[in-house]
């Protein structure tokens, strides 16, 4: 992650997400812009975070390391999405994984500079409350999906949300335990993609053929 120091780009940013208006205080000089590039982190599990990022471009996933070993995969944002938030309201709250799945943008202010401020700002508590409340239902609806719907469904799903430049590289493991299925269940329905054409393996990884036919089955 590096910060980006083109106050043209930024500001282009801040002004297409109204970014501005999420804050009841002038936040302007102290915002910040950060380039994630893929597969590096936003936040991770070894250190609290130092700013309460917006994430305004690409896509990244919430994970945290199991006392097993394995991975277990809790969430996913896309732009619009504050990262940070539940570190800032409890500040006893363990940080964990934050993960780039493809390259990301962040609009960011820093915690320790303005924590005060920021807890006592009620258009922001006001936006982090809604925020986290969405995602609340969003969590909801996808339990619901996982006991209602068929594992097909679900992982074409599943892949639009992780797949970046047309290619689907998540660990089966990790999947299946996302979604709620035996790890044999999925490579079946995978297999099954691949020779309706959906999918098509390459190495470690699937390059996605059909498009259309994916969110066409996951209803988007």
């Amino acid at each position: 992650m590096r910060e980006i120091y083109n106050d043209k780009l930024k500001q282009d940013l801040i002004d297409q997400f109204n970014y501005l208006d999420l804050f009841g205080f002038d936040v302007q000089q102290h915002v910040k812009l950060f380039f994630i590039s893929q597969k590096d982190h936003i936040i991770q599990d070894t250190q609290k975070p130092e700013y309460l990022f917006y994430l305004v471009k690409g896509k990244s996933k919430l994970y945290e390391y199991m006392e097993n070993g394995q991975v277990s995969l809790i969430d996913f944002f896309a732009p619009s999405s504050f990262i940070g938030e539940m570190e800032l309201i409890d500040e006893h709250a363990a940080p964990l994984n934050v993960q780039a799945i493809e390259d990301c943008w962040c609009l960011a202010v820093p915690l320790n500079e303005l924590k005060d401020t920021l807890l006592t700002d009620p258009v922001l508590l006001k936006n982090l409350l809604s925020y986290i409340a969405h995602k609340n239902m969003k969590n909801i609806r996808t339990s619901t999906r996982n006991q209602s719907y068929p594992l097909s469904k679900r992982l074409a799903s599943f892949i639009l949300v992780t797949e970046q430049n047309g290619k689907y590289e998540e660990k089966h493991t990790q999947v299946a335990q996302y979604l709620g299925v035996s790890y044999r269940h999925l490579l079946f329905v995978i297999a099954d993609f691949v020779q309706k054409g959906y999918l098509a393996k390459e190495n470690n990884s699937y390059n996605i053929l059909n498009m259309d036919e994916l969110k066409k089955l996951a209803n988007i």
